[in-house]
């Protein structure tokens, strides 16, 4: 067996400077992650406000929010690619300062929009401007966020990786744990009133905190080294070759854009079928609230109970296989987690609407956390793997927010229309299962070409 690789020592300033990147990230990407979750949670409320009329009923104003959400996924792959070169070329720290001033922006727009009721069909518009917004937030948000964070990892870079998605688990704790709250202790008028705005009115007061504190940060010392690279180049272009930032077709002379998209494209198109049971677990645990109202007719509350479980998992278990795959590799870890989502998922459905109890739900969305953390957690690491440091943040955010888009922000969408089309209420782990099954092959693709552990 080989030997791990050696690092020089790590100094208490390098070690410092993590932990703040680990703040600093992680607050702007809880926030984005808040707010979708916090979106879907309360779609049916949303889509009673918003969407519905005398003329819409509510599976049809249902569709509509999810269509929304959906919609504003079409436009996250420009905001991976506007912002991710934008990092790539300035820098990831000014990068992050405009993802989370534009969250903000979205978020603000749905803590004061009217309703259906006040302004008639207006307010379903700036429910799609708010989520257009954050969308295009949200497409160079992971990506400069990952860069960061392991750009300023002295060592295990998958378990300060794997913080990203801990921070996604906390997003789904703190959401569900509104939504539980919300529909347990408000009347059905307060909470349709005014009660379903408290969780914008709470992400826009954190907000702030996370602009000050990635204002005060020092840009990485992956970009700064690239930097100085840039600047050799520039003085001495005979000289700018030959080293590990040159960019991969130096000839071309092209930004990190053309060199992504044109020259990195098996790497990204990868990359995207990667992120795809990743990103079809966290859509498939925000699903439940309105799966199980509506063709289970559990109470309100249940789903937001199971939802604060596979959060707490999630923001446990994150970091738990970052530490694993630092030790074994984050291919590795994630094979196995893709391989038994397929194999349990349907049996969990199945299982569901047989028993279709409190304690079932919370018990599959609790697994189907622990599939998330295992899967998700190690895969910041191993995206950041797959691209050098000249296209890291344009690379990862374009297949980020395309298989996002691909297998997430559609999946709602998918998930809802597959129970109304064919009445099977088994039939979203189907979905789940194709969706592994092609992650699962572009894992052993990204470790056999582009060799990542």
């Amino acid at each position: 067996m080989s030997s791990a690789p050696t690092h020089p020592p790590v100094t208490h300033e390098q070690r410092a400077t993590a932990r703040r990147a680990v703040v600093a990230s992680s607050i702007g990407n809880a926030l984005e992650w808040f707010d979708i979750i916090v979106y879907s949670s309360l779609a049916v409320v949303i889509s009673a406000l918003f969407f519905e009329s005398d003329s819409i009923g509510q599976v049809t104003g249902t569709l509509l929010t999810f269509g929304t959400f959906a919609l504003s996924y079409l436009i996250r792959p420009l905001g991976a690619l506007v912002l991710g070169s934008y990092a790539d070329r300035h820098g990831r720290r000014p990068a992050l300062t405009i993802t989370i001033a534009l969250m903000m922006l979205g978020t603000l727009i749905m803590l004061l929009a009217p309703t259906a009721a006040v302004i008639g069909p207006a307010a379903a518009l700036l429910i799609l401007l708010a989520r257009l917004i954050q969308g295009f937030s949200a497409g160079g948000e992971f990506g400069t966020a990952t860069a960061f964070l392991i750009e300023n990892a002295p060592d295990k870079r998958a378990f300060y990786g794997s913080w990203q998605v801990a921070t996604q688990g906390l997003a789904i704790l703190l959401a569900s744990g509104f939504g539980f709250a919300l529909h347990t202790l408000l009347s059905h008028d307060a909470l349709y009133s005014w009660g379903w705005r408290i969780p914008y009115l709470f992400g826009l007061l954190i907000g702030p905190v996370g602009l000050y504190i990635r204002l005060r940060m020092d840009e990485t010392p992956d970009f700064r080294a690239l930097q100085d690279e840039r600047a050799r180049a520039a003085s001495s272009p005979s000289e700018g070759t030959g080293t590990t930032t040159t960019p991969p077709h130096p000839s071309l002379g092209r930004g990190p854009l053309a060199q992504t998209i044109v020259h990195s494209a098996g790497r990204w198109l990868t990359a995207a079928g990667v992120v795809g049971l990743a990103s079809m677990s966290v859509y498939t645990i925000l699903f439940m609230p309105t799966y199980s109202i509506q063709n289970l007719d559990l109470p309100s509350w249940a789903a937001y109970l199971g939802g604060v479980v596979a959060g707490a998992v999630t923001l446990v278990g994150s970091p738990f296989a970052g530490h694993l795959a630092d030790r074994v590799g984050p291919g590795r870890v994630m094979l196995v987690a893709s391989a038994v989502g397929i194999v349990v998922v349907y049996p969990l459905f199945l299982w569901l609407v047989a028993a279709p109890t409190v304690a079932t739900l919370t018990v599959v969305q609790a697994v189907l956390g622990v599939i998330m953390a295992l899967y998700f957690g190690p895969m910041p690491a191993l995206l950041t793997d797959m691209f050098p440091t000249q296209i890291r943040t344009t690379g990862m955010s374009v297949a980020y927010n395309l298989g996002v888009t691909v297998f997430g922000g559609f999946a709602p969408l998918v998930l809802a229309w597959l129970v109304s089309s064919t009445g099977s209420l088994t039939s979203p782990s189907i979905y789940y299962a194709a969706v592994a099954a092609l992650s699962l092959v572009c894992l052993l693709i990204a470790r056999k070409r582009f060799a990542v552990r």
